[in-house]
């Protein structure tokens, strides 16, 4: 299977991008390409071979690598963040062996490491009770920095949505490649190394968070779960966080997301929703 391997940046890692690049060129035993996506920035000199793309403006993650989707035609797409790499050269091996071996499979999340040595981060082991960050399981969510997504399932998903801009762009994915009948599965053994960074650092994190989970919900979920989701999330938000600036944002993103268009209503199937309880997270969570 020919695996292709999407990598966005701004531009303003240099460095680390051709780290990321170079862990990709140097994969074994699989036929690997790679491009780059310049999302609205010039790109620095790259290795032969590799393949780029600069768009004229920074459409955000989602559409970044849709936009870097569509210049390859491997079976298999990698994404991979500018200041990431993989730790193995026989990752993309184990990756096509894998998907070859199970045609239902259409995503692979891999575990994230911290190369200075910490400990794997719960937070990025997608599933309720995280447990043992090196157990695999099945999922109902994948990283989208640290994934590998069979082409397949990505175009009857829809790709990823555009208009997101950042957050929760997987999870929308990744329940409509559930619907469509592959499962997710959460492989240990794949591993990426990415340095230890809070999400929060975005500017918009807290608003986007949250307008994009009612686009969410709105898009994908029957309207009863779509009700029991979102309030549970209101709750948890409350509980959770104690700064008055955040909830502020927070909750000026709730209410942008009821406001404006959340794009198409496909709503997935009750069997969906039942597949996703018994995978460990019904989707009211």
């Amino acid at each position: 299977m020919k695996i292709s391997c999407v990598v966005l940046t701004m531009g303003n890692r240099p460095a680390e991008l051709r780290r990321a690049v170079k862990s990709v060129l140097e994969q074994r035993g699989a036929d690997v390409d790679v491009v780059v996506v310049g999302n609205g920035a010039d790109l620095p000199e790259l290795p032969a071979g590799v393949a780029t793309l600069r768009l004229e403006e920074n459409l955000g993650i989602p559409e970044g690598r849709n936009q870097g989707a569509a210049a390859t035609d491997g079976d298999v797409l990698l994404f991979l963040d500018d200041d990431g790499w993989y730790r193995s050269p026989d990752l993309c091996r184990r990756l096509a062996d894998r998907f070859a071996a199970d045609p239902g499979l259409g995503a692979l999340s891999f575990r994230i490491a911290d190369p200075d040595g910490g400990p794997d981060q719960r937070r990025h082991v997608p599933r309720l009770r995280a447990g043992d960050p090196r157990r695999s399981s099945r999922v109902t969510t994948f990283l989208g920095g640290a994934c590998a997504i069979r082409r397949a399932a990505f175009e009857a998903g829809g790709g990823l949505p555009g208009g997101f801009f950042y957050a929760h762009e997987e999870t929308d994915l990744a329940w409509r490649i559930l619907d469509a009948g592959y499962h997710i599965e959460y492989d240990a053994e794949s591993v990426m190394y990415h340095p230890a960074a809070a999400p929060t650092r975005h500017a918009d994190f807290y608003r986007l968070n949250a307008r994009n989970r009612v686009w969410l919900a709105r898009r994908n979920l029957p309207w009863p779960l779509a009700g029991l989701y979102l309030a549970n999330w209101v709750g948890m938000t409350v509980l959770r966080e104690r700064s008055g600036p955040a909830l502020r944002a927070w909750f000026q993103g709730f209410g942008e997301g009821w406001r404006t268009e959340a794009g198409p209503r496909t709503p997935i199937s009750w069997r969906t929703a039942w597949r996703m309880a018994r995978d460990g997270r019904p989707p009211v969570i």
